[in-house]
This record gives C-alpha cells, structure tokens and sequence, in this order.
C-alpha cells in the first residue's frame, strides 16, 4: 500500500462538506431531508452578474489572466475597498484568488514555517487549524466568550502567550456563530499584534452580511487608531454575491506578503478562472440593491430561527449580529439517551437528529464548542419552520440523565 505524506495524516477532513454530502446522498435516495449545513446562500446568482459571465465567453474572456488577477478586477477591488470600506489600495497590493480560501491558505503558506503557531479562536471554522497544519506550524486554541459574541478571552490568551506566536486569524462576522466581535475587542487584538510583531489574517468573508449596526474592516481599525499591526485582508464574493461556485476571493495586504502569496499561487494554480473574475467586476461595481435584498432576507430568516429555537426546551440561542449561522446550545441534551445510546457530545446529538427527524445540523465540537450546534438559515422560512418543528418533535423522545 503506498505511504502518503504525514500532512495528510495530520489534517482533519472537513466535516462541514462531509455533512453537506450526507444530505444530498439522502435527497439522492429520495428522502424528505431538511439540510441546515449548507454554508451558502440558497439565492441564484444576481442576473446582472450571471449576464457579464455570459458575456465574457461570448466576448472570448476564456483564456489566462495575469497571475494575481486581471488589472480591471483588482482596480475594482480597490474601488470597492475605498467605498465600503474606507481603506486605499493599489492594484499591487491585491490577490485575486480561487476563493477565499485560496486566498487564506495562500497566506498561512506565505507566513508561517515548521515551528511557528498561529492564534486560533474557538470556535473557529474548520479550517483555519488545518491551513496552519498545512503550513507545518501548529494551531494555538483561544478561548472567546459566549456571553461577548464569542470575542476573544483575552485572560485565555494571556496564559497560553509565548515567543512562538507568529500570527492570528480572526473571522468576525464569524463562522460558525455568527457573532461579530466589538471594535475595542479589536483594537485590544491589534495592539497586542503590533506589540509582539503578530500578522493578522483577517477573514472578513461575511462583511455585507451585518444586521445590526455597522461593520468595520480590521485593517480600518488599525489605521484610524495608528496601531501599525500588519494586517492581511481576505474578502469574498461568494456570501455577498450568491456566488460561491464562481469561486472569487481575494487578499489586500502589505504588498511584501501580498506578492509572497502571488508567488505560491503561481505555482499551485496559475490564476482564478476568467470568466469568474469579469462577472466579478460587474458584481463590484454594478447596482449593490440585490445585496440589500438577500439581507433583508436573512434578517427575517435570522429572527425567526432565532425564535424558534428558543421556544425548545433547554435550548438557549443568542442572537447573531451577522453571517447566516445560529449557534444554539443543547448542553440540555447532553448525557441524555436515544433507545440505550448515551448521547454523550453534540456528534451524537446531531447524529440523533439525523436519524430520528432527517434534519442535517453540523456538531459544535468539530468547531471546538462542546455543547452547540450550527444551524445555516440560508434556506427558506417554510423550510425553517418545518426543519425546527421536526428537531423539537425529536428531542422530546429523548430519556433523561436521571
């Protein structure tokens, strides 16, 4: 049998996609599967987007672009960083990648070396522990705070600090809470970076999708406050846009670590696909109402989940300021039982809920939360009701602990 790589061996699969495959392979054998996993929206692309990929082709936008991305994408990358976000950019300082995620392990790949480690909140999307392994340095587990909107504990951090630490990824608005951390969190963050010479990799993949209040970019914060932390940006398409199969992220940055990052992408796959970079144009610099319309949209579904959910015994929901993720607790249910199986951590709670009402939830402990579990309500209010209606039916044949 061929040995592979120790790097496969020490990277976790990611269990998100592996629940999100489950619930196809359930609807594929015609089964009535409610499916609160999927990570995206379940809008179409905007048409005027759609329009300018058709176009693209037609136009013959088919080949190779530049490596970090054609030059109209990145100067609309710059203008829309000045517009939404406040922040001025050149062209040279942007990475037009396959995804975000491209765009995250690019700079774990640029940034961190066997022996390094990289702050990690939790709970944290699964993948950031795995770029940091995939780099060959190590993750560094914080603790945030439920009751703060899982910022980060910075007594945690105080304990766990040492001269090891190269950098730190924060995602706010988060997956899989959904919560977005306070400015002075930030602030605190930045200084502490500048203080012991960390680089920030801020993934800011759901900044359109705030519902209370107003978003600010890490790397605003660190500039208005003349901090001087290095901070990299990575933004996507996909969330804002409906366009999570375009596959469009990108990095802005300092523009050492930005051509760092080029460099690595070069090697590993060229460049973004072209058709994908024009409609990203349009979608960046055209009309922005149907950004507007999909959140009001997740506002409405955001509220009602929430309320939902806090109508079931023992579960307790707080209200998520951004994303489309609820992170509800069912500690409650921990230690319960479903015909002699002990129901032990929310694996097992969500496996149960899987069984017994065919409902696809993702367990916190694969984001390193014990206790909850991540409901996406990027699917219809029809959906919601009946997909919570079904979680509560089951829950209530549980036994209890005693």
């Amino acid at each position: 049998m061929t040995k592979l790589a120790n790097r496969v061996h020490k990277v976790k699969p990611s269990f998100t996609l592996q629940m999100a495959t489950i619930a196809a392979e359930m609807k594929s054998k015609g089964l009535d599967v409610i499916n609160f996993s999927v990570g995206e929206p379940d809008f179409n692309t905007p048409a005027a987007i759609i329009k300018a990929g058709k176009k693209a082709m037609d136009d013959g936008f088919t080949k190779y672009t530049a490596g970090p991305g054609m030059i109209e994408l990145r100067e609309a990358i710059c203008e829309k960083l000045k517009r939404e976000n406040g922040l001025s950019y050149h062209p040279a300082d942007i990475l037009v990648s396959n995804g975000e995620k491209q765009s995250l392990y690019n700079a774990c790949q640029a940034l961190f070396d066997k022996g390094d480690e990289v702050i990690v909140f939790r709970p944290y999307w699964v993948s950031f522990p795995e770029f940091v392994r995939l780099a060959d340095a190590e993750p560094l587990l914080v603790d945030t705070l439920a009751e703060k909107n899982f910022e980060p504990d910075f007594e945690d951090l105080k304990r766990k600090h040492n001269s090891n630490i190269k950098g730190v990824i924060i995602n706010s608005p988060s997956n899989p809470t959904g919560g977005i951390w306070s400015n002075e969190s930030i602030i605190r963050l930045l200084k502490i970076a500048k203080k012991y010479n960390w680089v920030i990799i801020s993934d800011e993949c759901y900044e359109r999708l705030v519902y209370d209040g107003t978003f600010t970019s890490t790397e605003k914060l660190n500039q208005d406050n003349d901090i001087g932390a290095e901070v990299v940006t990575c933004i996507s398409l996909s969330k804002t846009y409906a366009m999570t199969g375009w596959r469009i992220g990108y990095s802005a940055g300092p523009r050492d670590i930005i051509k760092a990052m080029s460099k690595i992408q070069g090697q590993a796959t060229s460049c973004a696909n072209s058709i994908g970079q024009k409609a990203s144009i349009e979608a960046l610099l055209g009309d922005q109402a149907c950004v507007e319309d999909m959140k009001r949209a997740f506002k409405e579904r955001r509220d009602l989940i929430v309320h939902l959910l806090n109508q079931i015994e023992g579960v307790t929901c707080r209200v998520p300021g951004g994303a489309f993720y609820v992170f509800p607790d069912f500690s409650y249910y921990l230690g319960m039982s479903s015909q002699e199986k002990l129901l032990k951590d929310t694996f097992d709670i969500s496996e149960y809920i899987l069984d017994s009402a065919k409902v696809v939830t993702v367990p916190g402990d694969g984001f390193g939360s014990p206790g909850h579990i991540r409901f996406s309500y990027a699917t219809s209010t029809e959906i919601i009701k009946k997909g919570i209606e079904k979680v509560e039916t089951a829950l209530k044949k549980l036994k209890s602990k005693e």
